[in-house]
């Protein structure tokens, strides 16, 4: 098997798998910006890429060698699609395949996979090794296999829940330190993901902790108190390409080049995904890099409203005319 997983700095850092967000252009960013060790995909679906639609899906796959090491996280019940889905990720040159089992959507749910797979380990057990048969993982020159959970579905399930996995040996496995029914309304609880390494140990399973991760030191601190072998970072990163950097923070990027990366983003959206997904994808970007500076409310109002590239790219314009002395500052020098 061709396990980059051994070729990692300990701790490291990945960029999360998010729904409508960790797509190609974002990605792109931070290949640009801040790489971090390892990049996700956003989930794709196994049912989805085995049907006669598939090909808007395979848009969502579209990666550039910077990226690399990247894995694309898949999900569903169904073991055939499963396997088929993950030989297509191999054939597509993934770098590693992901099993999505923590996502609480309900219309995941519903389809018996995120985080419902949690009530059947079994099926999880199954879905996992038709997973490693389509990767080749037990093949010279297959992939590895992961998978991403949580802690349990609506109590804490470690001890019942975290063997079944750990008895297939994947290569990784992410915990969100939080259960489903508590999504991100509660603060993640990294004990749980230093239960977690307990029960790995001796398995060669690798354990990512994910959860309320704010800075790369931070990030540190947590993989050192919980002995986690990586650390993999979701809604911390938004806004914030250069999130993953160790030699340029947010603080140290000025407003203007902020703006400059949103433009930047937003015509990188457009030209990779804008005949497929709504422009107001972006807009949960806009609150996230236009925010924590003076005048920042009126231009994120703006922007939130603007239908198009022509007027997004206009109204940053008219604010770094009308600001010069502020944009030309960083975050560092507001304060």
């Amino acid at each position: 098997m061709k396990n980059f997983w051994n070729n990692l700095p300990r701790p490291f850092f990945a960029l999360a798998p998010m729904a409508d967000v960790t797509d190609p252009a974002f990605r792109r960013m931070f290949a640009k910006y801040g790489k971090p060790d390892i990049t996700w995909t956003e989930f794709v679906s196994a049912d989805g890429l085995m049907s006669a639609g598939r090909a808007r899906l395979l848009r969502d796959l579209i990666y550039i060698e910077e990226e690399r090491p990247i894995v694309a996280q898949i999900f569903g019940s169904n073991p055939e699609h499963i396997e088929a889905t993950a030989a297509l990720v191999r054939e597509l040159g993934f770098d590693g395949v992901d099993i999505n089992m923590g996502c609480p959507d309900k219309n995941i749910e519903k389809q018996h996979s995120g985080a419902a797979m949690m009530k059947d380990p079994a099926l999880a057990q199954e879905v996992i090794r038709a997973a490693m048969r389509g990767a080749g993982m037990h093949e010279e020159d297959g992939i590895p296999v992961s998978v991403k959970t949580r802690v349990g579905y609506n109590k804490v399930e470690i001890d019942t829940w975290v063997p079944a996995l750990l008895e297939t040996r994947p290569a990784a496995l992410t915990i969100h330190a939080r259960t489903r029914k508590e999504m991100s309304l509660v603060p993640a609880r990294w004990e749980h993901v230093r239960e977690v390494v307990e029960l790995a140990k001796g398995t060669g399973v690798l354990v990512i902790g994910n959860g309320d991760v704010s800075s790369l030191e931070d990030g540190r601190v947590r993989a050192k108190e919980s002995g986690a072998d990586g650390v993999m970072v979701g809604r911390g990163v938004f806004g914030n390409p250069w999130f993953f950097n160790p030699k340029r923070g947010i603080v140290d990027i000025t407003i203007a080049e902020r703006l400059d990366v949103l433009l930047e983003h937003t015509e990188l959206f457009l030209k990779l995904s804008g005949d497929i997904k709504s422009f107001s994808v972006m807009k949960k970007h806009y609150k996230a890099y236009v925010n924590g500076f003076d005048h920042a409310k009126e231009l994120r109002v703006a922007l939130m409203d603007a239908p198009d590239i022509q007027t997004i790219r206009s109204l940053v314009t008219a604010f770094k005319a009308e600001h010069p002395e502020l944009v030309l500052r960083t975050p560092r020098e507001l304060e």
